[in-house]
């Protein structure tokens, strides 16, 4: 039987939307392994969508979304620590292939435990006021995406 996916309240839906080209980075990188594309040309656009998209969005959630739990909160501890091995790991200059196979594994299974476990608590707490601040704060952005090198095509 399949879980019913979970209404996502508006004020987080874009963040579930970013979410999505997370998602689509880890398929990206696993495309391009299946190409035996050059880990170097993955590396550059994967660190081009890190400084681009992760890092406000990090940022965005430490700042707004995760505060509305407990900061002892293990979800939101376990979070935490996701986000520092992902900037750790995208901080990583040594061996482009391994880095961007862990990055491409740990990006989607943290992605999938925000999705699946994180969101559905926070919802679960939070105020309407809550909700309406992060709506005011957090506009939703058009993705652009980066196609100088489309190597997963």
């Amino acid at each position: 039987m399949k879980n019913k996916p979970q209404k996502r309240h508006k004020a987080l839906q874009p963040l579930s939307r970013e979410h999505h080209h997370g998602l689509l980075l880890s398929w990206k990188i696993r495309s391009g392994f299946s190409k035996n594309i050059a880990p170097e040309r993955m590396r550059t656009y994967a660190n081009w969508f890190f400084k681009t998209h992760l890092i406000p969005h990090f940022e965005m959630e430490e700042e707004h979304i995760f505060t509305i739990l407990e900061s002892d909160n293990e979800l939101v501890k376990r979070a935490l620590a996701e986000h520092r091995r992902l900037n750790r790991l995208f901080a990583e200059t040594d061996n482009d292939a391994k880095t961007l196979s862990k990055i491409e594994e740990e990006l989607e299974q943290h992605i999938r435990f925000e999705e699946r476990v994180l969101f559905p608590e926070i919802q679960k707490v939070a105020t309407e006021e809550q909700m309406l601040q992060i709506e005011k704060i957090h506009q939703p952005e058009t993705f652009v995406d980066n196609l100088e090198d489309e190597f997963w095509k």
